[in-house]
């Protein structure tokens, strides 16, 4: 059982609890009737409210609508009024724009184009609203006035300011000073920068606003003669003044080198494009210099107008890009470049025809002119096609079909030249008297040695006639190969010539000098130049033949002298004892062995002093080899006979001294002896 004492607190406790209980629950109850109360106060209050703003806002919306009313009607009525006044101004712009459009827009393009804009828009209001009034007539015929005067001062500009480029800037700009370490690239200004904006600005309004691309065909007509004009000009420049030319000129200079260069064209193979082109034809008759150095310019024109015309075709293009809706300007650069074009090309087109003349009458050694001339227009070339990307196909193709005829007429003249060679006729009024180099081995080398300057467009030429499936694609070092093949073709039909030629000579002795002096020379020319290098690509031992058909001839020279040696020999001596006495017959014998070496000998140098070894190593060394073996041979024979009496009178038979006879040996191929 729980304790009574503890049961009581137990008890106790538990009301206390419950009476603040009681106590919280009130305090509660108070406090919501004091909220309800609140509530009903503030609802009563929102309801007073609501109906106030309902009441205020019956009375404004009326008033708010009645004033927007008001400013609509006042805004109508200022677009009214403005509306009014603008379309007023439209019948007013034929009279306010009259004077300007009369006097034209020379001076005052800005001003002049607003007023073309003014009356445009007056013809799209009157076409647009009143399309049967008569105002719409006179600003239709006053905006085609306007045009037409814009249309005249484009020509007018153009006309006006287009000038040729001078030639000496035309150079510079193809060239640059060679003294300069840093290049500078120079810009050709073809209009006044002042002049051009104008005509630009002009340009885009007739596009967008004048329909009308006739003012396209004014600018190329204009720009092509300019174009035309300048490369003409510097043609002009060349031919002129001579002296100017040598200047600039690589083909001069490489014959003055003491004159100083001002300026000099810094393209690929420029400065050697001339050098040693000669005319061999002018040199058998006799020509000057002088005409080499005409020929010379006239190469040097040509070769430079070329690079001018890619020059100033660049720089047309890019003046025309400024100028020229996009959509038109490789139609119209097309139309503007074609006159010049197809002068150069022309003109191209005659030096093939030369060359094909010259052919014809077997000057073969005026094709050289074309070399220069083709290795610069396939230098060329790629700047040419970069220049006439997007022209016509017709205008791409026109330096390839040069090139193409430069090539063929090329490659007909080499080929023609090595049968030229083989088939020369024997003509016995031209074989030199003296044996010395005939003058078709020395045209013949002379004519080689230039193409060694040409060597890559020679080879092209020959590799262009190929039909072979390599050829399609040739390389360079097949084309070197070929150039190679024909040198080769040509020594050998200069050597099988020179053999049939010196038949000419009844004497074999000076055959042998002749072949001799031919073959001495091809030797030296071929080892004093790259051709011995060249040859040497498809054909080694051609310095070793060579070589041994001169040591050949000497031997058969040499032969020439038997009939003098052999009086020499012991033959037909008898066989005596010193001091015995001879027999009639064989005193003869001996006398008249002495007579055969003395007249033979007499002879022989008689002969042989006109004859002519041109090459001093050589001559001295024929000379040496004949001193030696007659000088021993007569030492001997005048020693077998030194103490035999044969004659009363030995002085008539002993007339020469073995020093004597050396004298006279050294005086061999000496005309001046």
């Amino acid at each position: 059982m729980i304790p009574t004492e503890d049961a009581s607190a137990r008890k106790r406790e538990i009301e206390e609890k419950l009476k603040q209980e009681q106590e919280t629950l009130s305090f509660i109850r108070e406090s919501l009737e004091k909220s309800d109360q609140l509530t009903k106060g503030m609802v009563s209050i929102l309801s007073s409210f609501e109906s106030r703003l309902m009441q205020l806002e019956n009375s404004i919306i009326p008033v708010h609508k009645q004033t927007e009313n008001l400013q609509r009607l006042q805004e109508n009525v200022d677009k009214t009024l403005s509306n009014m006044d603008h379309v007023i101004s439209y019948y007013h712009v034929a009279k306010d724009t009259d004077k300007i459009i009369r006097e034209g827009p020379a001076g005052r393009l800005d001003e002049y184009l607003a007023c073309i804009a003014k009356i445009q828009k007056a013809v799209e209001y009157f076409q647009d609203n009143n399309p049967d009034s008569p105002e719409l007539n006179t600003v239709k015929a006053r905006f085609e006035k306007g045009k037409e005067l814009l249309e005249a001062e484009f020509r007018s500009l153009l006309t006006r300011y287009s000038k040729p480029v001078p030639p000496v800037l035309i150079l510079d700009a193809i060239g640059g000073d060679e003294d300069m370490e840093v290049q500078e690239e120079v810009t050709l200004e073809h209009l006044p920068e002042v002049v051009l904006q104008d005509i630009i600005c002009i340009s885009a309004w007739l596009v967008e606003y004048g329909r009308n691309q006739d003012f396209m065909n004014v600018y190329f007509q204009v720009r092509s003669s300019q174009l035309d004009r300048s490369i003409k000009g510097l043609k002009e420049h060349f031919r002129k003044n001579s002296a100017t030319s040598a200047i600039h000129s690589p083909a001069v200079q490489t014959k003055r080198k003491e004159t100083p260069t001002k300026k000099a064209p810094k393209r690929p193979g420029f400065e050697h494009d001339l050098r040693g082109v000669k005319h061999l034809s002018d040199e058998k008759h006799g020509a000057t210099a002088g005409k080499d150095d005409v020929l010379d310019i006239e190469i040097d024109s040509y070769i430079h107008c070329i690079s001018a015309f890619v020059k100033l075709a660049q720089s047309e293009y890019a003046l025309l890009t400024e100028i020229i809706p996009e959509h038109h300007q490789k139609k119209t650069f097309d139309s503007l470049i074609q006159e010049a074009l197809d002068n150069l090309m022309l003109e191209g087109d005659n030096i093939v025809s030369a060359a094909r003349r010259a052919i014809m009458r077997h000057d073969y050694s005026a094709v050289l002119t074309i070399f220069p001339i083709l290795r610069h227009l396939k230098q060329t070339k790629p700047d040419f096609d970069a220049t006439l990307q997007g022209t016509a196909a017709s205008t791409k193709n026109k330096l390839p079909a040069l090139i193409t005829s430069m090539e063929t007429i090329g490659a007909k003249a080499l080929e023609e030249f090595a049968d030229s060679i083989k088939n020369d006729p024997d003509k016995e009024y031209n074989m030199p008297k003296d044996g010395t180099v005939h003058e078709l081995t020395s045209n013949a080398i002379l004519f080689l040695q230039q193409l060694l300057d040409f060597q890559e467009t020679a080879g092209a030429m020959l590799a262009s006639q190929e039909s072979s499936s390599s050829a399609s694609s040739y390389s360079s070092e097949f084309s070197r190969r070929l150039l190679s093949t024909y040198i080769y073709k040509v020594l050998g039909n200069l050597q099988l010539n020179l053999s049939n030629k010196a038949k000419v000579y009844e004497d074999p002795a000076l055959r042998a000098i002749f072949l001799h002096n031919n073959y001495n020379y091809i030797l030296k020319s071929l080892e004093k130049s790259e051709l011995i290098q060249l040859v040497a690509v498809t054909v080694k031992k051609v310095e070793s033949s060579y070589r041994e058909l001169i040591e050949l001839e000497i031997q058969n020279y040499q032969r020439s002298w038997l009939r003098v040696t052999e009086h020499l020999t012991e033959r037909n001596i008898p066989d005596f004892q010193p001091g015995a006495k001879l027999k009639d017959k064989e005193r003869q014998i001996i006398k008249d062995k002495f007579k055969g070496f003395n007249d033979g000998l007499e002879e022989l140098c008689k002969i042989q002093k006109g004859w002519a070894v041109p090459d001093k190593e050589q001559r001295d060394a024929i000379r040496h080899a004949q001193k030696r073996v007659v000088s021993l041979t007569y030492k001997a024979f005048l020693q077998r006979c030194a103490n035999i009496s044969f004659t009363k009178n030995p002085e008539k038979y002993h007339r020469y001294s073995p020093e004597q006879v050396e004298d006279m040996i050294d005086r061999l191929f000496d005309t001046s002896a």
